[in-house]
C-alpha cells in the first residue's frame, strides 16, 4: 500500500474527516470539488475501502475511517515537523494562521499587533472565528494555531489556569476583573451598594470564551446565593443595548466594558465581591512550538499587547 499512497492525499483525508463534506473540504483546501472527489477517488483505492457514505446529511465515515484518524492526525503533525523550514522571512510569507478569540478580546488585542503585522509580513493572513465551544478541542488537535481564551487565577473557579491541559502552552496577556453595568438612571444608583443590592435586581448573563459562567456566580454558589437571571445569551453588543433600555445588570470585563461604554448610556460600578482577577490567554499547541513561522506571530501579538496594555489591578 505504501508504494501505492501519495502523502499529499493524507491531508484531503482529514479535512474530509472532520467536514463530512466534500464542499466545505474543498472549500478549506482551495480545491475544486471535482478535484477533491477525484482524490478521495484515489484514497479509496489505496485504503481498499469507501471510507465515505453518502447520506441526505452529508458524507458518513466509514468504521475504517474512523479507525484511520486518530493516526492521520499524528502522522501529519510528524510529517510537518520534517519538513519544517529552517528560516522564516516574515516579508516573504504567505502563511494563513487560524485563530479563535473570545469577543471581548478583539479590541485588546488586534489594534496592538495587526498594524505591525501588516508592515512586516504584507503577505501573511488571519482566519479568526470567535470562540466556540469546540475550541479547546481544535486547540488540542491542531486544527487552529492559537486562541485567545479567559481564564481565572482564582482557586474558587473550575477554570483555574491550572486546569489547562499539558500539550496546550499559554501565555498570560493581561488580567481582568468584573464590574457592574447598568442604565445611567438605574434606581441601584440611588440604593447602598452591597451584594444584597446587586442581588435584589435581575441580571442579564453573557456566555463567552468557554466560560458558562462566571467565577462571581461560583462564589455565590459556596455562599448558598445565587443571581436571578433573566436572560442568557452569547452577543455583547445585543446585551448591552438590552442592559441599556431595562433595569437588568450586567456582569462585564472591565477593560472591554471600558472600551464600549462611549457607545452607550450605561453607568459602571464594582463587583459587590471581592475577585481574584481572571486572565486572558493566548493559548497554542505544544506541536507548533518550533515553528519559526508560528513562534514570530506568537511574539509579535504577545510583545505588542504586553506593551500597549497595563494591568488595571
Amino acid at each position: 500500500m505504501l508504494k501505492r499512497l501519495d502523502l499529499n492525499l493524507l491531508p484531503v483525508l482529514e479535512i474530509l474527516l472532520e467536514e463530512q463534506s466534500v464542499t466545505a473540504a474543498a472549500a478549506r483546501l482551495h480545491l475544486s470539488q471535482s478535484a477533491v472527489s477525484k482524490q478521495l477517488t484515489r484514497l479509496r483505492e489505496v485504503f481498499d475501502d469507501p471510507l465515505f457514505e453518502r447520506t441526505a446529511y452529508g458524507l458518513k465515515p466509514t468504521p475504517k475511517a474512523l479507525s484511520l484518524a486518530p493516526e492521520l492526525r499524528q502522522c501529519l503533525q510528524q510529517l510537518a515537523q520534517f519538513t519544517r523550514p529552517d528560516t522564516f522571512e516574515p516579508a516573504l510569507s504567505q502563511r494563513q494562521f487560524r485563530m479563535h478569540l473570545v469577543e471581548t478580546t478583539y479590541s485588546l488585542t488586534f489594534p496592538h499587533f495587526m498594524p505591525m503585522l501588516l508592515t512586516q509580513a504584507p503577505g501573511v493572513s488571519l482566519n479568526c472565528q470567535t470562540w466556540r465551544l469546540d475550541t479547546m478541542d481544535r486547540l488540542l488537535r491542531c486544527d487552529i494555531d492559537l486562541a485567545i481564551g479567559c481564564r481565572e487565577w482564582d482557586e474558587r473557579s473550575p477554570m483555574h489556569v491550572n486546569n489547562i491541559p499539558d500539550d496546550l502552552c499559554h501565555v498570560e496577556l493581561v488580567q481582568d476583573y468584573p464590574v457592574c453595568l447598568m442604565r445611567r438612571d438605574h434606581p441601584a444608583l440611588t440604593q447602598e451598594w452591597n451584594l444584597d443590592t446587586f442581588l435584589s435586581y435581575r441580571h442579564l448573563q453573557v456566555a463567552f470564551g468557554g466560560l458558562e459562567h462566571w467565577l462571581l456566580d461560583d462564589v455565590l454558589q459556596l455562599e448558598g446565593r445565587q443571581r436571578d437571571i433573566a436572560v442568557n445569551m452569547t452577543d455583547f453588543q445585543s446585551a448591552l443595548t438590552l442592559c441599556e433600555q431595562s433595569d437588568l445588570i450586567l456582569c462585564a470585563p472591565s477593560r472591554y466594558a471600558l472600551a464600549v461604554m462611549k457607545s452607550f448610556e450605561l453607568q459602571s460600578l464594582p463587583s459587590p465581591i471581592k475577585l481574584i482577577p481572571g486572565a486572558y490567554l493566548l493559548m497554542w499547541h505544544k506541536h507548533f512550538e518550533h515553528d519559526l513561522s508560528h513562534k514570530w506571530l506568537r511574539e509579535l501579538i504577545i510583545s505588542q499587547v504586553l506593551r500597549s496594555i497595563t494591568p488595571q489591578i
